[in-house]
Parts: structure tokens; C-alpha cells; sequence
């Protein structure tokens, strides 16, 4: 199933650079998020691909979501994509957007694919095993290696949204004397705790269950884990929730499994 994510994650991405290379043109959707061309095509791509592939296995996908397209009953196991993760960046000519593809499982992100095709590089995770691959061009592979969190950075290297930071962010990062702070667009911010390239990504935002994950299940592969404010283990197919649309995440904070391996850590993780 990885081996197939990542291949449509390929395709996606080489359409979504074809787009992106022949001029971007924005529209804005009911909610007031950007959405073009590139979104759309990249997802009946991935669409497509998984349904032929896993005909049994429902499909929660932004672009269907927003068009009031979601599947009845999830069962165990259903698909999460989001086509172009980072559409702000992607029209703003920045290069952190991304291809997600995600499987949940009993409510866990259990295998996801994360590609950033203006950079080739595509982050791959299951359970025990999370790879980083080098992608060509031509959208061949060309290397792979194995990737891993690391825990025990003190201070951390925090990173934080490039386009949606929030004040509440701006106090929690505040609580970690001499941290260093990166800002990424898209789901690269799980990407860069799963590559041991950071340490934390604290999102005190919106997000929607399909912005999280595949880069989550990136995360949890090499190691990390995405936690709710309260402690808890991000879940996923939230559906009839009293104070939030379908789907809609809860603020949360990345970083390594064990809620960091420090004294300072510790006490400034989850300390409201």
C-alpha cells in the first residue's frame, strides 16, 4: 500500500509542477481558503489510483469535502488525502507545498506519504520504518535512507507555520528559554521532527484532519507522536463534534514520542 502511495503521490506532484509551471490562478472556496487547478487534478489523480487499487477502503479528500462529498460510514480503515498541502505557498511562488496521502486506522495514522515536488523530496512512513527519498526531475527516485527523531535537544528547535502563526504560538514557544525557531509551510513541519532536523511544532490553529495525516504518520514512524493539549494522542475521524465542523483537529503539539526526553522539556510541554 506505501509502495502505491508513493507512486500517486509522484504523479500528483508531476501535474501539480506541469500547473504550476504554466501559470497559477486562485479561487476562493466557502470557507475562504484558496484552491486551483492544481488542487483538483492532483486529487482525481490520487482519487483515481486509490479506489482502483483498494476499492473497499472509503475516501476523505479536501477538495471532495468542500464540495460535500464524504463517504457514510468509515469503518476501521479509510484513505485521508489532501492533493496540495501549502496552496497559499504554492500560489505565492514559495516551494513548501506538498502531495498528502494518509491511511488511518482504529483512528491512528498508520501509513503516509508526504512529497514536496518542487524539491523532490518525498517523506514515507509505517509502523517502525519512516524513509526520506531524493526525487529527480524526472520524478524517478533516486536515493533513500532511513530517518529518525531525536530527543534529546535542549533548548529545542521549534517550528512553527510560515502562514498561519497565531499569537497563542507565539506565548507557548516563549516558554522554552533560547530556542531556535524555523518557519515551513505545509506538512514539512512534521517532516522536519521525523528527519531529526527539529524538535517541536507546536499548532495552536486550524487544521483539518487531512493537513495532519500523512505528516503525522511520518511523525509516529521515526519516532514522534502528535499530542492534544490535554496529553492525548491526536485521533482521526472526528464526525458530529459539539464545537467543530467534521474533520476539524483540536490545537495540538508535535515532538518526540515521549514528550521529550529533557527536565525543561517536560515541564513546558503540556504546562497550560
Amino acid at each position: 500500500m506505501l509502495a502505491v502511495f508513493e507512486k500517486l503521490a509522484l504523479a500528483a506532484g508531476r501535474r501539480i509542477m506541469e500547473i504550476r509551471n504554466g501559470g497559477v490562478t486562485a479561487e476562493l472556496k466557502s470557507d475562504s481558503s484558496p484552491v486551483t487547478e492544481a488542487d483538483r487534478a492532483a486529487e482525481a489523480i490520487i482519487l483515481d489510483g486509490l479506489r482502483h487499487s483498494f476499492p473497499d477502503i472509503p475516501c476523505v479528500a479536501e477538495e471532495e469535502c468542500a464540495d460535500g462529498c464524504t463517504p457514510g460510514d468509515l469503518g476501521d480503515a479509510f484513505f485521508l488525502v489532501d492533493p496540495l498541502d501549502g496552496t497559499k505557498e504554492f500560489v505565492g511562488g514559495n516551494t513548501d507545498f506538498t502531495v498528502n496521502i494518509a491511511l488511518i486506522r482504529n483512528g491512528a495514522p498508520e501509513l503516509g506519504v508526504v512529497f514536496a515536488p518542487a524539491t523532490g523530496r518525498m517523506f514515507s512512513g509505517g509502523p517502525g520504518r519512516a524513509e526520506e527519498t531524493s526525487v529527480g526531475p524526472d520524478f524517478t527516485v533516486l536515493s533513500q535512507h532511513v530517518i529518525a527523531m531525536r530527543c534529546e535537544n535542549d533548548p529545542p528547535l521549534i517550528v512553527a507555520s510560515r502562514s498561519h502563526r497565531t499569537a497563542e504560538t507565539n506565548t507557548y514557544i516563549a516558554r522554552f528559554e533560547g530556542a531556535e525557531i524555523v518557519s515551513v509551510g505545509s506538512s514539512l513541519k512534521f517532516c522536519l521532527l521525523a528527519s531529526g532536523k527539529a524538535d517541536l511544532y507546536p499548532r495552536f490553529g486550524r487544521t483539518m484532519e487531512w493537513d495532519t495525516a500523512a505528516g503525522d504518520a511520518v511523525l509516529r514512524a521515526a519516532g514522534g507522536m502528535t499530542f492534544t493539549l490535554d496529553g492525548n494522542p491526536l485521533a482521526y475521524g472526528k464526525r458530529d463534534q459539539r464545537e467543530d465542523v467534521d474533520f476539524a483537529n483540536p490545537w495540538f503539539i508535535a515532538c518526540c514520542e515521549g514528550a521529550a526526553a529533557t527536565a525543561s522539556m517536560r515541564r513546558n510541554v503540556f504546562t497550560k
